[in-house]
């Protein structure tokens, strides 16, 4: 048996990267996953896939965590299939670089909505869905806010909130036996960061001369430390961010 045997978790963010991986590894556990994606079905649908030929449970739902009525649709469709939810991974996110000049609205907003107003409204609903017995609930922060590198600022206190958020939601869930914590990665390689230019360079090259146990990460280097926070081997772990960066 896993550690999540007969646990449903929900996975925000899933179709591809950290998220894909954490989905995985919570179903090698024992668990069942709901796989929530924004826009890329395609990637979804082959995770639920890799987790069903390996054995498990899992299930593709399309959902914008920045939206309550897709946030209700989610845990709705999530609870119909599999019954009341365990474990919650707020994974869903966006980042995107630039000085501070051009900073914009829409960019501010978007940052916001998607980084952390999507934490709020999938913890709230998340309440509706848990066992009497409580459970977990896992926030992807970032290194970037020890780090606070430049021309990031928006991207660096959307996750400085989430640091703040499961602070706070701990205080304020622990009375009904429900555990918050968030994991900040350090820079992982991912389809995004491949594509945003920051693996394969000179940012990559510095990154990994400033990490200690030189490398840069892998999704799995993440989830597995998601996986442990969601099962009972954490059942004392509440309230604490866990850098995952390999020492940067």
């Amino acid at each position: 048996m896993g550690k999540l045997t007969g646990k449903v978790a929900v996975v925000t963010g899933a179709a591809k990267g950290i998220g894909a991986e954490i989905a995985r590894e919570l179903a090698a556990e024992g668990a069942t996953v709901v796989v929530d994606y924004a826009m890329s079905r395609d990637g979804a649908d082959k995770v639920v896939e890799q987790i069903v030929a390996g054995g498990g449970q899992a299930l593709a739902v399309q959902a914008d965590v920045a939206k309550s009525a897709d946030v209700e649709r989610l845990f709705a469709e999530a609870s119909r299939a599999f019954g009341p939810i365990d474990v919650l991974v707020n994974n869903a996110g966006v980042y995107q670089f630039g000085r501070i000049e051009e900073v914009t609205e829409e960019e501010f907003h978007r940052h916001f909505n998607i980084n952390v107003l999507s934490v709020l409204l999938a913890t709230r609903e998340t309440l509706k869905h848990f066992r009497p017995e409580g459970g977990s609930i896992v926030n992807l922060g970032s290194v970037v806010t020890r780090l606070a590198p430049p021309e990031a600022a928006v991207y660096v206190a959307t996750k400085s909130a989430i640091d703040g958020i499961t602070r706070v939601l701990a205080k304020e869930l622990g009375p009904r036996k429900i555990r918050v914590n968030s994991v900040s990665p350090g820079i992982v390689e991912t389809e995004g960061t491949h594509a945003g230019g920051f693996i394969g360079g000179d940012f990559e090259r510095q990154v990994v001369q400033q990490t200690p146990l030189g490398r840069v990460g892998r999704p799995d280097d993440i989830a597995r430390v998601v996986v442990f926070l969601a099962s009972d081997d954490a059942r004392w772990v509440t309230g604490e961010t866990l850098t995952v960066s390999g020492g940067l």
